[in-house]
């Protein structure tokens, strides 16, 4: 059994916003596959399940994910954990893959790991950083613009199948099939 959560908050306010890369990356993917919903309150998210496949959105805002990810891996004893986020040290259109690591100050990974510790799979889509640290916070919970979009759109639509390979294959091979990496607008 496999636990795919996608990180991004609840509500219409943040549904296009770049720190919601996760929640349309777990949108896709619900598109691909026939589903069964079994939110409940105690889960603290939208949890959809298909086959050994569960797909989790977690309701309690970014800061909190961890919750909603220990109370689902607990009641369905599920072990193997991949997590689907937005990352601003990749540009826009980069997409990579881990097993394990630090949270690099994200605090959907901060509260994950708290909760499960930091043995889990990564699926990081960039969306690029602002020029100035104290922007950070405006900037993951700003709306993609419109040609960032197009890119992102195609993205997460790798991404969702590279989770789904993920889960019948190895990291290495995932990784070597579906990283991408464009070169940032200070290297063009």
């Amino acid at each position: 059994m496999w636990l795919i959560v996608g990180l991004g908050n609840p509500g219409n306010k943040y549904l296009h916003n770049r720190h919601n890369a996760g929640f349309m990356a777990i949108d896709k993917l619900l598109s691909k596959s026939q589903t069964t919903n079994l939110s409940k309150k105690e889960f603290k998210g939208e949890l959809y399940r298909s086959g050994q496949l569960y797909f989790l959105k977690p309701t309690t805002f970014m800061n909190l994910s961890g919750e909603s990810v220990e109370a689902v891996k607990n009641y369905f004893k599920i072990e193997n954990v991949i997590v689907i986020h937005d990352e601003i040290e990749l540009p826009i259109g980069a997409l990579r893959f881990k097993k394990g690591g630090g949270h690099a100050g994200h605090n959907g990974l901060r509260s994950i790991d708290k909760h499960i510790g930091a043995d889990y799979y990564r699926a990081r889509v960039g969306i690029g950083k602002p020029e100035h640290k104290a922007q950070i916070a405006d900037y993951c919970l700003s709306d993609f613009t419109k040609s960032e979009r197009e890119i992102i759109e195609e993205i997460l639509e790798l991404a969702a199948d590279a989770v789904l390979e993920l889960t019948k294959g190895d990291l290495a091979a995932v990784s070597s099939k579906f990283t991408r990496n464009p070169k940032s607008e200070k290297e063009q």
